[in-house]
């Protein structure tokens, strides 16, 4: 390869226009493009979001289907909104690979290196793959959870009960579902960002939304009455519901127990960070 020095001969590269010098630096703008570029080209990302799409709202008109038989006094008595949303259950698993794959992917690919020394700033790379992961996973959640809704309602509406968006609770219901399958794709981001590791970040992610909801159902019930609430999912999905009883594990209101769940994630955005800032990629 020919490069330009100070003793290239005269006329060499006669009638070549030479690059202009370089200017400027690179900022926040820029690593915000960079991000969204390698989200919308990576096809396991895409096909990650297809795949949450897919089974969620397939799962919630299934769980719609099934319940059709009932009476139209047995539908009264239920959380119709929740349960037009069932498939979240499943599709919050799905966020978790693609919020880890967010992050870990670069780091299986040797990838972040060439990010990092394009923008040294790892704060700005940090909080620029943060950005787009929280919009693009929002987007998702709410598309989601206002189709698996919408599809609910043909269900219902057919077995006599009306539900629409315009049922008490019911908008608020529905957008908090896609807000929760946000925080599911943050929470997976903030581990994979500390531990650097895809399979580890997965089985954690689908542990803490999933598994100790099942492993504390062995405990004695006076445990049971204290833990549970504080779980990420029993205390995020009351964002989903439009009915909050006593009952173990749903003490708190919607808004209360979303931000217990959203703290899961804050503590894992936070610990991401630290991890992101002092070590070597």
């Amino acid at each position: 390869m020919s490069t330009i020095t100070d003793n290239t001969p005269a006329g060499v590269f006669a009638g070549l226009t030479p690059l202009p010098p370089a200017s400027g630096k690179a900022g926040f703008g820029g690593a915000l493009r960079s991000e969204w570029t390698k989200i919308r080209s990576v096809r396991s990302t895409l096909w990650t979001l297809a795949a949450a799409i897919i089974i969620s709202v397939g799962i919630s008109t299934l769980g719609n289907w099934g319940q059709s038989s009932d009476t139209a006094a047995q539908l009264a008595q239920r959380d119709l909104v929740a349960r037009s949303m069932f498939g979240i259950i499943l599709g919050q698993l799905v966020m978790v690979v693609f919020g880890a794959l967010a992050v870990t992917a670069e780091y299986s690919t040797g990838m972040i290196r060439t990010s990092l020394s394009a923008q040294p700033r790892r704060t700005s790379v940090f909080f620029a793959k943060l950005v787009i992961v929280t919009v693009v996973a929002f987007v998702v959640g709410e598309i989601i959870s206002f189709a698996s809704f919408l599809i609910g309602v043909h269900f219902w509406t057919a077995k006599g009960v009306a539900l629409s968006l315009g049922t008490h609770g019911a908008l608020q219901a529905v957008f908090g579902g896609g807000l929760y399958l946000d925080g599911a794709a943050l929470l997976a981001f903030g581990i994979g960002a500390a531990l650097r590791n895809t399979p580890g970040t997965i089985t954690i992610g689908v542990a803490l939304l999933f598994v100790v909801n099942i492993m504390t159902s062995f405990m004695p019930d006076s445990w049971q009455s204290d833990i549970d609430k504080w779980l990420p999912y029993n205390a995020g999905s009351q964002v989903w519901a439009t009915q909050h009883t006593a009952d173990v594990g749903t003490a708190f209101g919607a808004w209360a127990g979303f931000a217990v769940y959203i703290g899961y994630a804050v503590i894992a955005l936070l610990a991401g960070l630290w991890v992101f800032k002092r070590r070597d990629a």
